[in-house]
């Protein structure tokens, strides 16, 4: 295994119901500087994926789309988060009609820092990459929920599911 590998090898989503969730910064799809702090009041659903216009990222992000209303009604906010570029994420957006904040981490200290940037296999190859894994944050900013290594066909609908029943 590669040096830059072994620092990662340990590297996993820590993050637990009841944590608090850890405060960043980050451009989003227009450029502007979002801060995790600005949400608190509301439901925040953060997501990470690997790569824009893949099949899986793009199954998971419409579906969230699809039932934006719903969070929105539920007092939530949807956010995704990968490495990709500001301009990256709004051809995204656009090509797909997204609805929800899409986040730049193009070095990767969010992912890291919620313990999403990990070793990932394929086809025998270990290489870095997001796990797909998504919190759900109380009005507060503590953790009320984790999803490790999400399937991302039907998953939005089972975070709405479980939101509107914990928020019951």
């Amino acid at each position: 295994m590669s040096d830059f590998l072994k620092e990662d090898v340990e590297r996993k989503v820590t993050l637990q119901k009841g944590d608090r969730a850890p405060n960043f910064s980050l451009k989003n799809q227009d450029g502007v500087e979002i801060n995790l702090n600005d949400f608190v009041g509301k439901n925040v659903i953060l997501y990470f994926y690997p790569k824009d216009n893949t099949p899986g990222c793009t199954t998971e992000a419409c579906e969230f789309s699809q039932n934006y209303d719903e969070f929105i009604a539920n007092d939530s906010v949807i956010i995704g988060v990968s490495p990709d570029s500001v301009k990256s994420h709004e051809n995204f957006i656009k090509k797909h009609d997204l609805k929800h904040i899409l986040l730049s981490d193009e070095d990767k200290n969010v992912s890291k820092l919620y313990g999403v940037w990990q070793v990932k296999k394929n086809y025998g190859r270990e290489y870095l990459g997001i796990v797909r894994t998504t919190f759900v944050i109380d009005k507060k900013g503590d953790i009320l929920k984790v999803y490790k290594s999400v399937k991302a066909k039907d998953h939005a609908a089972k975070v709405l599911a479980d939101l509107t029943s914990n928020l019951g």
